[in-house]
């Protein structure tokens, strides 16, 4: 559907852009300023694309430009400025997670929103967020952060279930990145920024080109490169500075830092072709190549008390190893521990001169703080064919055959630590091994109209689909996760923070599934459209499932409809979840403890209730209307989507001296040394329900163009059913209500001939904040609702050069502070602000751009 606009009423008319300004060059042609502009989106029907205003459910379009207007690094933050129901959480200590942060859609985890690029499915991220905010724990969605607005025509947001037309993961909806196709013309980017606390500077230089392939095609490509440098908003921690005044001078100030993690030689290529072979058919290829680094922190070890490190008595006394293998005590002196300074006792001196006897002070005499790093390689390639069928038995049919390829590498690696079972051998680096996720999809659809004498031709799409995905460790190097000499000593196995992956734990499993589908539309009026969608899929791990959905849009008017959609959705376990093993660090009531993450059917998991997954299952109701007059559109859409056998990260479960001895009857390694364990496992059944309103209109005003833009969602979380053996009430609380249940966005953009502005209002409601995923009283409570600004001006200094300025948190609203018990409660640990916020707890970030248009 195309529609004639003026250069001022573009900005976000019929888009849904959701909070986003648009720009436009300064054209002094005035016939220049009215162009045709076609915003049809191919998520949600396999008929001919549909406007949204025509689309029987909820779609956002938001567009490459659009994107681009954010002081934001990467994709994520890029969205949430555009889409109210999308959220991102920060994760600063959090494992893995700290490399790939989660998303979420209608306030379902990351891996219940299905992603596509130019309408095939993205493959997974290797990482899964162990620690992700509650509602997030254990997901394993893609890495959206690797596709770079340059190489955006538009992002579709189709916010409604659609397991029966697509698959598995999309239960919350679609997001469909859809890539420029020009054959000429690009462009060429600089931005810089910085927080305004004068840290986490960031450079991003990208670029695009158009180019024909012969005569009849097309190749667009596209980079992205960018570095920027960590960010904390820390406080001495008062353990920290105890031994600091104690005259400890191995110290950091500050011991640990909170804040974002430092990204290297982050470099994405983007590559999109198309040529045209004759006979209305088309060949299509596509893909990218991204790499980047990331080191991030970990909580600080202190140099008395940290258990199975300096401590097994709570920092009593010093823990102490007697390398002549008579065990810890025998011939060493005890060294007490609960002192200002340990370094300067003579007890502790006279230990150190005897050789038979080693602290881990001896390498880290002021404790340390893990470094956690890892490279992210992200690699994609999908060909296919699509076109008209002109003869033999499938003649008057479309069809498209594509073939598709993903890989995402996770290799993760440790600095500042130890492995303390090796005593004073232990290194104090570490390659702590690899997760890789490989992804493989072919697909076969056909879709042709018949004549049924409807108002309009029956629409009737069918088609197949074959996947394997797998999931593979790769071990780490021997020091990370061997047990040392001492570790009978009660000495902590492995590289300490993270251990490695062992070679038990390696190696790769993978998953096959077959489906086949089948999806008509019609109008039955002219103003009456229904539609109608089954899908069948078989796995190779948990069996077969059937899907369907009913959509219908009733045209009251040129200017009101109505629209209603109804469906049952699935989502399978990831062959990541079923099969990942992890050790990371948490906080309970303010200690640091060691937890095991294991496979649910593994002997440790089976112990404490673990057992094989099965999928989510989830049925959905949705009803809305889409009111246009005008320059004035607007949607409102309510939703309900209940989920049943959720699939999440256990809570923690504390492994009891008293099963020590079943626990090694069962082949399970020093159990003593493992504090808690968790798993995977469909653990409760939730419903989800919210209303999403969408309001946008255009005017001339002050001798320019303005848009206005209002977006706005309520979205609640009712935990229905849940094992309390496997998930606790703290837990429960960060689901139905760890995200603010009010969210908006209200912008004003204007527009004259050289200038282009915009300021965008957001708001975020109360929410429950946890700091370190401690759902205790000491590390929780109910966070008020808070407002920030983000403005931008850009110059058009030529046709071909644009300058730009903005920020981010313009008026630097702080995000909520811990609370203040003596001091921040949680100053022992360093920090200042809850880290769960719904925004950046780093606060204003400020930016320049320089854009060069060819």
């Amino acid at each position: 559907m195309s529609i004639k606009f003026r250069t001022g009423t573009l900005a976000l008319a019929v888009g849904l852009a959701l909070g986003t300004a648009p720009v436009f060059a300064a054209e002094n042609d005035t016939a220049a300023k009215e162009r045709a502009i076609e915003k049809i989106a191919v998520v949600g029907t396999r008929s001919t694309p549909r406007s949204i205003a025509e689309s029987p459910v909820p779609i956002d379009i938001i567009g490459g430009n659009e994107l681009g207007k954010n002081a934001s690094s990467d994709m994520l933050d890029m969205l949430v400025g555009a889409i109210p129901s999308f959220n991102v959480r920060a994760q600063p200590i959090s494992d893995a997670a700290s490399l790939i942060r989660p998303v979420n859609l209608r306030g379902l985890s990351s891996d219940s929103t299905l992603v596509l690029v130019n309408g095939k499915r993205r493959h997974r991220a290797s990482v899964i967020a162990f620690q992700g905010g509650g509602v997030n724990d254990g997901a394993q969605g893609p890495d959206i952060s690797v596709i770079p607005s340059v190489a955006l025509k538009q992002v579709e947001v189709l916010r409604d279930g659609a397991a029966a037309q697509y698959g598995s993961d999309a239960i919350a909806g679609v997001m469909n990145f859809v890539l420029k196709n020009d054959s000429e013309g690009g462009s060429f980017s600089v931005r810089q920024g910085e927080y305004m606390e004068g840290d986490g500077a960031s450079t991003i230089v990208d670029g695009n080109i158009g180019m024909p392939f012969t005569q009849d095609g097309f190749v667009n490509l596209s980079f992205q490169y960018k570095n920027a440098d960590a960010t904390s908003r820390s406080v001495q921690r008062p353990d920290a500075q105890g031994l600091i005044d104690a005259e400890n001078v191995f110290v950091g100030d500050p011991a640990q830092i909170w804040g974002n993690p430092e990204i290297k030689d982050d470099i994405t290529l983007f590559g999109n072709v198309g040529l045209d072979l004759g006979d209305d058919k088309e060949f299509y290829l596509f893909g990218n190549y991204s790499e980047r680094d990331v080191t991030g922190g970990f909580y600080y070890r202190n140099p008395h008390n940290r258990g199975n490190v300096y401590s097994l008595d709570g920092g009593d006394t010093l823990l102490v190893g007697d390398l002549d293998g008579l065990g810890q005590g025998s011939e060493c002196a005890e060294v007490p521990a609960n002192v200002p300074n340990v370094l300067n006792t003579t007890k502790y001196l006279s230990m150190v001169n005897d050789p038979n006897c080693i602290s881990m002070n001896q390498i880290f005499p002021g404790g340390y703080t893990p470094a956690f790093g890892g490279n992210i390689t992200d690699t994609s390639l999908t060909i296919g064919t699509k076109g008209d069928i002109k003869s033999g038995v499938l003649a008057d049919w479309s069809f498209d055959l594509s073939g598709s390829v993903g890989r995402n590498e996770s290799s993760f690696n440790l600095k500042n630590s130890l492995n303390p079972s090796m005593g004073l051998d232990s290194p104090t680096e570490f390659k702590t091994g690899k997760y890789i996720q490989l992804e493989k999809t072919f697909n076969f659809d056909l879709v042709r109209s018949i004549d049924l004498g409807l108002a309009e031709d029956l629409n009737f799409a069918a088609g197949v689909e074959w996947r394997e995905e797998s999931f593979q460790i790769v071990a780490g190097e021997e020091a990370s996760w061997k047990a040392g000499p001492l570790a009978d000593q009660g000495f902590n196995i492995g590289s300490h923070g993270f251990k490695g992956f062992g070679p038990e734990s390696q190696g790769t499993n993978s998953r096959r599934n077959i489906a086949a589908y089948i999806d008509v539309e019609a109008y039955l009026s002219e103003d009456f459209l229904i539609g109608g969608a089954l899908r069948y899929e078989d796995f190779t791990s948990f069996g077969s499932t059937a899907n369907y959905k009913l959509t219908a849009q009733y045209t009251v008017s040129d200017e009101v409809s109505f629209r209603a959609s109804h469906s049952t959705g699935f989502r399978a376990p990831t062959v990541g979840q079923a099969n990942v093993v992890n050790t990371q660090t948490s906080i309970v009531n303010g200690d640091l403890i060691q937890t095991f993450l294991a496979p649910p059917t593994n002997a440790l998991s089976a112990f404490y209730g673990g057992k094989e997954l099965d999928p989510e299952e989830s049925v959905s109701y949705a009803f809305g209307g889409v009111y246009k007059s005008g320059d004035f559109f607007m949607t409102v859409d309510y939703y309900n989507i209940e989920v049943t056998d959720r699939i999440a990260q256990s809570s923690q479960i504390s492994v009891e001296p008293e099963d020590y001895a079943a626990l090694e009857a069962k082949g399970v390694s020093n159990p003593n040394l493992i504090s808690k364990v968790t798993y995977f496992a469909n653990d409760f059944d939730t419903t989800t329900q919210g209303v999403d309103v969408v309001a946008n209109y255009s005017m001339d005003l002050f001798e320019g163009s303005t848009a206005l833009s209002l977006a706005y969602n309520w979205n609640e979380t009712s935990v229905d059913r849940f094992d309390p053996e496997t998930t606790d009430l703290g837990k429960v609380r960060r689901l139905e209500k760890g995200m603010p249940s009010h969210r908006g966005t209200f912008t004003v953009a204007q527009t004259w001939d050289d200038v282009s502005m915009f300021i965008r209002a957001n708001y975020f409601g109360e929410y429950y904040a946890t700091h370190a995923d401690d759902t205790s009283a000491w590390g929780s409570e109910t966070a008020g609702s808070a407002f920030t600004l983000d403005a931008e001006i850009s110059y058009f200094y030529s046709d071909t050069l644009t300058l730009s300025a903005g920020a981010n948190n313009l008026l630097d609203q702080e995000a909520e502070k811990l609370k203040e018990t003596g001091g921040y409660v949680h100053g022992e640990l360093g920090a200042v602000y809850f880290e769960s916020g719904p925004f950046d707890y780093n606060g204003g970030y400020y930016y320049v751009k320089a854009t060069y248009n060819f």
